[in-house]
């Protein structure tokens, strides 16, 4: 894998899922970032450039409306793919993130979802966050 491999931001707050899911990636060729909850997230998308952002929707000790929200707000263009087991998602969550993936579609769809929006990323460049402001830890996120 060389710097030029897209980054992939992964965040679930199951460390087994997340172990799984960057090993499956890094043998596709991308290079991940793995964060269990919101705040070292957002502290990895203000230091690394990364294509695309893959979300756990149900998460133990995190909204992941909120934290697509907070996402949103700091990096706009970054696109966020929302990983779910459930097929009926709140229509308030399906307008923050730019995919929705179901995990039975997983091995189908996923890829090229992420080949996409490293190509979109290639084109505009660098995602820049909007604003300088520092994570802090709240409950809504945390």
């Amino acid at each position: 894998m060389d710097s030029l491999s897209p980054t992939v931001l992964y965040i679930d707050d199951l460390a087994q899922a997340l172990d799984h899911r960057k090993a499956m990636l890094e043998s596709c060729g991308y290079r991940v970032q793995i964060a269990s909850s919101a705040c070292p997230a957002l502290r990895i998308l203000e230091e690394t450039p990364v294509t695309a952002v893959l979300l756990e929707y149900r998460h133990e000790g995190m909204d992941a409306e909120a934290v697509a929200c907070h996402i949103k707000q700091r990096f706009p263009n970054l696109p966020i793919i929302l990983l779910s087991a459930y097929s009926d998602m709140p229509e308030r969550i399906l307008w923050l993130v730019d995919e929705y993936v179901m995990k039975s579609e997983l091995s189908e769809r996923l890829l090229p979802i992420i080949q996409q929006a490293a190509e979109r990323s290639t084109r505009s460049g660098r995602i820049k966050p909007h604003s300088s402001e520092r994570c802090e830890p709240s409950s809504a996120v945390a």
